[in-house]
């Protein structure tokens, strides 16, 4: 009998890559999908009609705990970094199911949103970043575990770090900025990039904020979607099962292949929408952080505060190594595929 997997997220952009490599991966292993309805559940079921689909959300806690309690693995991606209830069931099916003799797995989906918290505490939207605002997810894991309640995703993150026992072995894999067309069956668009390559369009102008400092740092989709096997097939290797710095307070797994200025993403979107056509002149603007939340609320706002993450334990453990294009030429991509969905046409 093959491994089994409660995954979360199949008609999402993360987790339905995740789903096709594993899938891809290991033709042998159960899958479980939490799916909201029999209709979106279709294009899933098309794709993986061996796939057994439970029909509900995150909120219907009984039916989580009970995937959750019988899955060997849980791969969480739907909502997860802010979705109490959901965890919560999940921590609660996990340790139900499980024992110390036989423990279930949590590969829990967070984000380095988590890393904004100080610009936002002290009000510095738009600035470079300072020293200690870079994290190392080895040199810095006692940092990273038990950084300030106020931290976006932190509340989740709790949670997910006290359901750890015996019984239940975690490990948060935290992305960055997630860029280029994912695998999955339904939804195959990420949001920073193409969400501002599409005000770009939009407004003739592509925004950042403030001095155009900040800087975060990211992955390809299909880097992530490597990262997901590797974390999943370490569940069935002895060695790593066991090795708390893998599973456990330490299992803290950032993702990033590089890093990037907001502003120089903004000059890329500008340059490539005048190149191809759809605006007379490659223009950037500087709003302040309260303008660039209006205009399309966490997307834009993460686009002020700096997350700055150094993968290190990815590496150390699993042997990933990211591979996937650059992401100044996923920017020619994401203007093409915006200006096609918004119906422009170049102009003459």
């Amino acid at each position: 009998m093959g491994v089994k997997i409660f995954l979360t997220g199949a008609t999402g952009y993360i987790g339905g890559t995740a789903l096709a490599y594993l899938a891809k991966a290991h033709p042998d292993y159960e899958f479980t999908l939490l799916v909201r309805s029999e209709e979106k559940g279709k294009p899933i079921k098309a794709k993986y009609p061996n796939a057994n689909l439970v029909y509900g959300g995150l909120t219907d806690s009984a039916l989580v705990e009970q995937a959750a309690a019988e899955a060997d693995v849980v791969v969480h991606t739907a909502d997860s970094s802010d979705n109490v209830p959901g965890a919560l069931a999940i921590a609660k099916g996990l340790a139900r199911g499980h024992s110390a003799e036989k423990p279930g797995y949590w590969v829990h989906v967070s984000g380095t949103s988590i890393l904004t918290w100080f610009d936002r505490q002290e009000g510095r939207f738009g600035e470079g970043p300072v020293p200690a605002q870079k994290y190392h997810d080895v040199d810095d894991i006692n940092r990273i575990v038990t950084l300030p309640d106020k931290a976006h995703h932190r509340d989740v993150d709790k949670i997910v770090q006290s359901a750890i026992s015996d019984a239940v072995k975690v490990a948060i894999l935290c992305p960055p900025t997630i860029y280029g067309k994912g695998s999955g069956p339904v939804n195959t668009r990420s949001v920073q990039i193409p969400n501002l390559a599409r005000l770009g369009l939009q407004k003739g102008v592509v925004p950042y904020v403030g001095a155009g400092k900040t800087e975060w740092d990211h992955v390809h989709i299909d880097d992530l979607g490597d990262l997901f096997v590797r974390l999943v097939g370490a569940t069935q290797d002895r060695s790593l099962a066991s090795n708390p710095e893998v599973f456990g307070l330490h299992g803290y797994f950032f993702a990033e292949s590089g890093s990037h200025r907001w502003a120089d993403v903004a000059g890329w979107i500008a340059e490539e929408a005048s190149r191809q056509g759809f605006v007379r002149e490659a223009r950037t603007e500087s709003l302040t952080q309260s303008e660039a939340e209006l205009l399309d609320g966490a997307s834009t706002g993460t686009y002020g505060q700096n997350s700055k993450s150094v993968a290190q334990r990815a590496g150390r453990y699993l042997g990933w190594r990211p591979t996937g294009r650059a992401l100044k030429d996923e920017v020619v991509v994401a203007v093409s595929e915006e200006a096609a969905d918004l119906g422009l046409v170049p102009k003459a």
